[in-house]
């Protein structure tokens, strides 16, 4: 009786004070709102770019008059807009326009995509790439001398799919200064052959800066293009919002195309720490901005990347004498500070840690802070979560930190994770459903570029755990499976909650930001295995239809 009596007056409201604006309904649809409180519907009325009522197709149909446009779902299912919470935007915009070496399988194919690409770009810069060795027939390292003679006078940087280790040319080097004599970098390393101690063009974490500092500098334009093409991308995928590690001249791009009208991606921009008195400076908190772009959140480095060796452990590799690398903040202590200091002027921490140490050392760095600076609603984040020591699970529930993971890296990874770490660390990694049973908050994301950006690629690894060589049917770790309802919540109310933003979106009810997606399948019902192959018919951001998938003559 109360939602009949709470129906009818919403019903009279609209009718009253929306009369003659235009309206877009959609009806005849499944309708998972994420809403606990009614989680299904069949229709969702939308009043300019709000959410204005969600229910029956009758109650729906009372809302329409001449003004409204009336969208049929034909049965489909509509979701929230999906919110990818942890992604390198601009930087996947320029994979797309640029080399892209991931599906080489072996060093003779990365060569061979790197030759092609090189051809009328003499002298010009080559970044980017994402190879991945492990996918490699030989599971080596590139060096340098196997690029050398394709690009004699072309500097060459081209990153590992994790973006914590790249092959430098010869070139390159000599442009960088880097020798056998060269330093090596607190947090990072410089890969020497062992014999004669020269560089083999492979540098790790922190000592990629080495290079960094003399690439030029990305111009306006550039970016610009870049963040178009990833816009593209997203609006494809039914992303109607994204947190993004943002890099220096990037939320002017994202600004210029906001201003132009093309924002059709809400922006959570993360900056990096060691800028966190810029923002302080400027009046920043967390969430401040509006509702297409906000600002307030912090991204360090507690570590590296399993794939590079570079996470941190508290016991060494499997067959190896190394434990990963601190970053160098945490080693001099600037980690510690700027945390202290950013949280008092309440910006949100996030940071990125891999290995279980690094993980122990943030969930420490975090329990200390909330022990001894002001109390506020600080929502401390940890980037990828991905290796644990027994106990510190519950810690993420019992201090306040949302787990910001991503779910397509468990299929990548678990092809060899084992052979990093062993099979005893092995089942502490990725630990979704453990998550969840303790009540942490996970927020999805996918990394991109370093994974691919489709969030449903992310809710069927998260489901089925199969990893990306076939071997694991029945799921890798099986017992960290999650539902698909969880894996959607991950992806869209908890994602929004991850950005102070759960208010304003993340679900479909009224008052709520009208960005929606609806699917060529219903994710909920059909074999989970299935998931992997749907698409997004139609993206609702703000509103308006931005994306509709044209169906070939054969569906």
């Amino acid at each position: 009786m109360k939602y009949f009596i709470l129906t009818f007056f919403i019903i009279l409201l609209i009718q009253t004070a929306g009369a003659q604006q235009m309206k877009t309904a959609f009806v005849n649809g499944k309708v998972y709102t994420v809403n606990e409180e009614q989680p299904y519907a069949e229709a969702v009325l939308v009043d300019g770019n709000k959410i204005a009522f969600v229910g029956s197709n009758d109650d729906v149909k009372k809302l329409t008059d001449d003004n409204t446009t009336v969208i049929d779902l034909n049965g489909k299912l509509m979701l929230p807009g999906f919110i990818d919470s942890h992604l390198h935007f601009t930087s996947g915009g320029y994979y797309l326009l640029g080399i892209n070496l991931r599906p080489a399988k072996s060093k003779e194919e990365f060569v061979q995509i790197l030759k092609k690409y090189v051809e009328g770009r003499e002298g010009r810069w080559v970044t980017g790439g994402r190879w991945d060795h492990e996918s490699w027939k030989v599971k080596e390292l590139p060096t340098k001398e196997l690029i050398d003679s394709i690009t004699p006078n072309t500097p060459v940087f081209v990153s590992r799919i994790d973006g914590h280790e790249g092959l430098a040319n010869s070139k390159a080097l000599e442009l960088a200064g880097i020798t056998k004599d060269t330093p090596v970098p607190e947090g990072g390393m410089i890969v020497k052959d062992p014999i004669t101690g020269e560089p083999t063009g492979i540098l790790k974490d922190n000592a990629m800066n080495l290079i960094f500092r003399i690439i030029p500098t990305k111009t306006l334009e550039e970016n610009d293009e870049a963040a178009l093409k990833a816009l593209e991308e997203a609006r494809i995928l039914g992303i109607t919002s994204v947190h993004d590690m943002t890099q220096p001249g990037e939320l002017k791009a994202y600004k210029k195309i906001k201003g132009d009208g093309q924002l059709t991606c809400r922006i959570y921009s993360i900056w990096s720490i060691d800028k966190y008195e810029d923002l302080v400076y400027a009046g920043v908190n967390a969430g401040t901005g509006d509702e297409y772009i906000r600002r307030g959140a912090l991204k360090g480095y507690a570590d590296g990347s399993l794939g590079s060796k570079t996470a941190w452990f508290f016991k060494p590799y499997e067959n190896d004498t190394t434990h990963g690398l601190p970053n160098d903040i945490i080693i001099n202590g600037e980690l510690k500070k700027w945390a202290f200091d950013a949280d008092r002027n309440k910006l949100q921490i996030c940071v990125h840690a891999i290995g279980n140490r690094a993980n122990n050392y943030i969930l420490n760095l975090y329990e200390e802070i909330g022990q001894k600076n002001p109390a506020w609603d600080r929502r401390f984040r940890i980037e990828h979560a991905q290796h644990l020591i027994p106990g510190d699970v519950k810690r993420f529930a019992d201090i306040g930190v949302i787990a910001s993971v991503q779910p397509y890296h468990a299929i990548d990874d678990g092809v060899w994770v084992r052979n990093r770490i062993g099979a005893e660390r092995e089942k502490r990694t990725h630990m979704y459903k453990s998550f969840l049973d303790n009540n942490v908050v996970v927020a999805f994301g996918t990394d991109w570029p370093v994974a691919p950006l489709n969030p449903l690629y992310g809710i069927y690894a998260a489901v089925t755990r199969r990893t990306v060589d076939g071997k694991n049917p029945d799921g890798w770790l099986p017992e960290q499976k999650i539902s698909v309802d969880d894996a959607i919540k991950c992806y869209t109310l908890n994602a929004a909650y991850a950005a102070f933003e759960e208010n304003i979106k993340g679900s479909i009810e009224p008052g709520k930001l009208a960005d929606m997606v609806v699917l060529s399948d219903d994710i909920l019902t059909i074999d989970p295995v299935k998931i992997w192959d749907v698409k997004v018919d139609m993206t609702i951001f703000d509103g308006k239809v931005i994306f509709e998938r044209q169906l070939k003559s054969e569906e």
